[in-house]
């Protein structure tokens, strides 16, 4: 949650740290603030950040999610290759089950996504930046 007073964001991570941003570009998150932090209200438990394939794009729209289609009329610019998303916990879990699972970004994946899926299997796709 974010402390009221001073807006930093106080949520941690998978790791135990700071949760870091996931992404402003395409702006993400349960509170489209760039977090992938949620609260009791969000039932899809929006709280794994990955780094998008177009592997996985395939496989989402082919489970009726359409993620790579713009919706203007809601501010979503559809995703790409590269970009960085908060994902369903349970959407991703489902993802790795069929062996599409996109890598996490473990800094910004909010601990919460733990009562989903393991640390270890979080950790096995964690994203390696190339560089």
């Amino acid at each position: 949650m974010d402390n009221e007073k001073t807006g930093i964001n106080t949520s941690l991570n998978v790791l135990g740290e700071p949760l870091e941003l996931c992404s402003c570009e395409p702006k993400t998150g349960w509170y489209r603030d760039g977090y992938c932090k949620t609260d009791p209200s969000d039932l899809g438990e929006h709280t794994v950040c990955c780094v998008i394939t177009d592997s996985f794009l395939t496989y989402s729209k082919a489970q009726k999610n359409d993620l790579s289609t713009p919706i203007p009329e809601y501010g979503f610019p559809g995703l790409k290759q590269g970009d960085h998303w908060c994902l369903c916990a349970p959407r991703w879990k489902e993802a790795y089950e069929d062996g599409m699972a996109p890598s996490v970004r473990l800094e910004a994946t909010e601990i919460g996504a733990l009562k989903t899926i393991g640390l270890e299997l979080l950790m096995q796709h964690a994203y390696k930046e190339v560089g």
